[in-house]
């Protein structure tokens, strides 16, 4: 968790950027319901995982009750991000039927993590069953807003599975890491299925220090 830029320095520039992404992301849930989110990029390494992370607690900090939800079956973080256990998690629900969802409490009011659970075969099966859309359900009755970690959008079909059942998607890209076309890739996957895309979140841009804005993860 110390890696958490809104932890460690919530006073910083890069901080206030997530404060503001927060605040544009719950006027977009006026005017059509944005309570479920799913983050993802458009490859490996264009840090989705810290961004969601920070997102959650900005979220949290700001009076929400959230649910971080690592839907990444495949790499998942979320576990090491905040110190706490892989097991149980989201794959113990579905693949034991369990009704009340294993949450942890990372040490921050408002937000609580459900870690990936045991790593399945057949990660997609998984996201894309019925089961999937019942433990949907079952998290939005607890929360404010639901946030999933899923992988990246071009390299599995999970995202754009998980995005299907969701209110929207919100794209993590990195300035001088993602390339561009493999983000106009992901956009265009994701509008095929007719996703809603509620937008991009650049890290590691340079910008005028007067202004502020997201310096790094």
């Amino acid at each position: 968790m110390a890696d958490l830029i809104t932890v460690k320095d919530p006073r910083s520039p890069a901080s206030e950027a997530y404060r503001t992404l927060r605040t544009n992301l719950m006027f977009q849930g006026l005017e059509s319901q944005l309570k479920t989110l799913v983050v993802t990029s458009p490859a490996p390494e264009d840090g989705k995982s810290t961004a969601l992370a920070n997102l959650a607690v900005t979220l949290a900090q700001g009076g929400q009750q959230v649910i971080l939800a690592d839907c990444d079956l495949r790499r998942p973080s979320q576990h090491a991000i905040w110190g706490i256990d892989r097991e149980p998690g989201l794959t113990t629900m579905i693949l034991e039927g369990l009704e009340v969802p294993p949450l942890a409490a990372p040490g921050i009011e408002g937000l609580t993590v459900l870690p990936s659970g045991p790593l399945p075969p057949n990660p997609a099966d998984l996201v894309g069953s019925p089961r999937m859309e019942s433990i949907i359900n079952k998290l939005t009755e607890r929360a404010d807003y639901v946030l999933f970690d899923a992988p990246p959008v071009i390299a599995v079909t999970d995202a754009a599975l998980l995005a299907s059942r969701l209110d929207g998607v919100l794209l993590v890209l990195r300035a001088g890491g993602t390339r561009r076309d493999h983000a106009e890739r992901a956009r265009e996957l994701l509008e095929r299925i007719g996703v809603r895309i509620v937008g991009a979140v650049l890290l590691d841009a340079e910008v005028d220090g007067r202004v502020g804005g997201y310096y790094g993860e």
